[in-house]
């Protein structure tokens, strides 16, 4: 019997563990897309306990926390911290099978030396262990990145922010890794919502564009990109409940805009058009400034309206949406690629059932502009376990380019989400010391170790174009 979470963690054969521990464990880490807040990053918050950084913004916890039976004050509500972290060690302690389980005791090991298994009882312990850390002078925000060998963050923004914060994480030159802006423009785009007409205002207002119509909107966020892309942006990222094929006339595009900013409450049938044709400007402008554009769908958000009503979103009330037609996605490739041709592009599901869907479609749009120029996005949200992940990398492996694959991120609000990194690693060299030890792949650690390294760090530089050494 294998000792719990010892260093072959996850690795059940020589190969597996040769290829983690010499060519996947020390590669620095790129988190291409996360929600970290830029704020705390330059203002390397301390925290003052574990409940602060752990459970602060976790919907991942809360939701576990729930399916347990806890009380809301203890999760969001105004319970002492220390009572929220013994509740969630009493959760976590019977968390069998959850992915919550390995990445907490990843986090416990790595940040805090904590190298016991966390439970109700030995959450005293815990609780302690942690504190007297984290009140170390050595462990802000800046600190803990610096620690898990980071070297360059994409956070998620809006198009009406300053990036006064990015600005000045910039300006320090204590501080050497590079933290990127990263496009997010779904309130331009979500034409339904009933903040729609006053974040156009502020968008026209932040641009300096007077907005009349739907080809001032595009003028608008093209001088937003500018302004981004001064600051080092070049990824892009939407929300989309799924990749939708809508098209219309640009007058008629125009006259939705207009209809909608007069205070009409517009058709589904018309909301569709005008996100379709949003889309389609704004695949043109990634493309012409060479972004990565990244479309995350497949979510049904906000299920449980009077949870999100005291609430609000992005507290554990989303789940998978079924509804990702491939046919409406591979049109609305086919359209861009004909408007001039596509950006590069990663495609997120969360749906798993979309895997091989994706897989084929990828293979239609390739090109030699770049390896891997449309990519499927690693196992998302509700997929980042153990089966998740080796089936995204399996069903990739079987019907894309596997070698190509930018590899891991976050997708996180919290600093200590790194240990991610490593979760991903692992089970990536599992696989291959599998596949070796099958018969599947020649026990070549030439090539072997080449593939770990670029889809762990070497892939990332490449495709997104960031500034780095390769590994």
């Amino acid at each position: 019997m294998k000792r719990f979470m010892d260093d072959e963690f996850l690795l059940n054969t020589e190969t597996a563990s040769k290829l983690f521990n010499e060519y996947a464990k020390d590669a620095p880490i790129i988190d291409y897309h996360c929600h970290i807040n830029p704020k705390e990053i330059a203002q390397n918050r301390h925290f003052e306990n574990i409940t602060q950084v752990w459970l602060g913004g976790d919907h991942y916890k809360w939701r576990f926390m729930r399916s347990c039976g806890v009380e809301e004050k203890y999760i969001t509500g105004d319970a002492p911290d220390k009572e929220k972290f013994l509740k969630w060690a009493q959760c976590l302690g019977k968390a069998i099978g959850n992915p919550l389980y390995h990445w907490s005791h990843l986090e416990l090991k790595r940040y805090f030396g904590f190298d016991k298994p966390l439970s109700i009882k030995t959450a005293e312990e815990a609780w302690n262990t942690c504190n007297e850390v984290l009140n170390r002078p050595d462990m802000g925000a800046k600190d803990i990145i610096k620690k898990s060998n980071v070297t360059l963050i994409c956070t998620t923004d809006d198009p009406i922010d300053s990036l006064k914060y990015h600005d000045e994480i910039r300006n320090d030159e204590s501080f050497d890794v590079a933290v990127l802006p990263a496009w997010r423009p779904d309130r331009a785009m979500n034409i339904e919502k009933p903040d729609f007409i006053d974040y156009i205002k502020k968008l026209s207002d932040v641009s300096g564009i007077e907005i009349k119509g739907f080809a001032d909107v595009i003028a608008a966020l093209r001088a937003r990109m500018d302004y981004f892309a001064e600051r080092g942006c070049m990824v892009s990222d939407h929300g989309l409940e799924y990749v939708m094929y809508a098209p219309a006339p640009n007058e008629e595009i125009e006259k939705i805009f207009l209809n909608r900013m007069s205070g009409e409450i517009i058709t589904r049938k018309d909301e569709l058009k005008y996100k379709f044709a949003f889309m389609q400007a704004m695949a043109e402008q990634y493309r012409e400034r060479n972004w990565v554009m990244q479309l995350h769908y497949g979510c049904k958000r906000d299920n449980n309206i009077p949870r999100y009503k005291t609430l609000g979103p992005d507290t554990g009330f989303d789940c998978i949406n079924d509804h990702t037609p491939s046919g409406e996605l591979s049109d609305f490739l086919n359209a861009v690629e004909e408007n001039g041709g596509l950006p590069k592009t990663i495609l997120y599901s969360l749906n798993p059932a979309d895997n091989a869907a994706i897989g084929t479609i990828l293979g239609c749009f390739q090109d030699s502009k770049a390896v891997a120029k449309i990519q499927q996005g690693s196992a998302w949200w509700f997929n980042d376990h153990k089966n998740g992940m080796t089936d995204q990398l399996r069903s990739l492996a079987a019907l894309g380019n596997l070698s190509g694959f930018v590899g891991m991120l976050t997708d996180s609000r919290s600093f200590l989400s790194y240990t991610r990194h490593e979760y991903f690693r692992r089970i990536l060299c599992n696989m291959f010391g599998d596949m070796v030890e099958n018969g599947e792949f020649p026990q070549d650690y030439d090539i072997l170790g080449q593939i770990v390294r670029d889809i762990c760090y070497n892939n990332c530089v490449n495709y997104f174009g960031f500034l780095l050494k390769q590994i």
